[in-house]
């Protein structure tokens, strides 16, 4: 009888629980699993909106409670300003982040795809990824005039560089045994790179968007300064002007929900379009 035999075959020391009685720790993963993620989300809200309450009512610096918000946003409603703030700065936001993500993902391929194009674009990538794209906006005024060109460009320099070198990234990442796999079995450069190099790094693509659509509705109330009339930075800001809290935080939330809305549809296409990952 071989050794590993014999240990299988040996009792089991004393106070050791026989094989029927043994059982495995419980996973905390699995037990989170019997909580929906959406019933979390909404007593999330429930917790936040009855703190914010109790810090209005007890006057803390003046804060306007969620009812008084809630009328404002209803009276904004009324008189169409709020649908056209709305209007104007989610046109700003998906023009500025569609054009800075589809250019990132170009970039961003060439530079891991080929040495030459990574050593001539990443010294500049480099370069304004340390330079604040809010510091922009006076050379963009400057050189672009006042119109809405300057609040596209801010917020699509914000998108470019926050997703670039996420896809740059993503391409580095390829298994490279994908790669010679599919070069032993035939595969040309074009084969490999729209059939492996695409979809290995979709996740990575796909982040870096996330990234710069946050990037995006951040730089937004910045934008929004260069002779804007219109759009939600600029309403929060002339509130600003008239101490008028409650459009403000309008303003805030507004932006927060669309912001929200958009990572989801983003997380979204995620889930379908990298379903071969695993996930926990």
């Amino acid at each position: 009888m071989d050794l590993v035999t014999s240990r299988k075959d040996a009792a089991p020391p004393a106070g050791a629980p026989s094989d029927g009685a043994a059982t495995a720790p419980p996973d905390p993963r699995v037990r989170r699993r019997g909580v929906p993620r959406l019933v979390l989300n909404l007593i999330a809200v429930a917790i936040g909106l009855g703190v914010w309450a109790l810090l209005a009512a007890r006057g803390v610096h003046d804060l306007p409670g969620p009812v008084a918000v809630g009328r404002r946003a209803s009276q904004l409603l009324g008189d169409g300003t709020l649908e056209g703030d709305i209007a104007a700065s989610l046109r700003r936001v998906l023009v500025g982040f569609l054009l800075g993500t589809a250019l990132a993902v170009v970039v961003g391929f060439l530079m891991g795809w080929y040495p030459v194009a990574r050593g001539l674009f990443e010294p500049y990538i480099q370069f304004f990824r340390t330079v604040p794209p809010l510091a922009l906006i006076p050379l963009a005024v400057v050189l672009l005039g006042i119109g809405e060109t300057p609040k596209i460009f801010v917020i699509f320099m914000a998108a470019f560089l926050s997703s670039v070198v996420a896809t740059f990234q993503g391409v580095l990442d390829v298994d490279r045994t994908l790669i010679d796999a599919a070069r032993v079995l035939g595969a040309k450069d074009r084969t490999v790179f729209l059939k492996v190099v695409i979809p290995a790094s979709a996740p990575f693509i796909l982040v870096g968007m996330r990234i710069g659509l946050g990037a995006a509705w951040s730089t937004l109330v910045a934008a929004e300064l260069i002779a804007a009339q219109e759009g939600l930075g600029f309403r929060m800001q002339h509130a600003e002007t008239y101490y008028d809290l409650d459009t403000i935080f309008v303003g805030l939330i507004t932006i927060g929900v669309l912001g929200l809305v958009m990572d989801r549809l983003l997380l979204l296409a995620e889930r379908r379009l990298t379903g071969w990952q695993e996930r926990r």
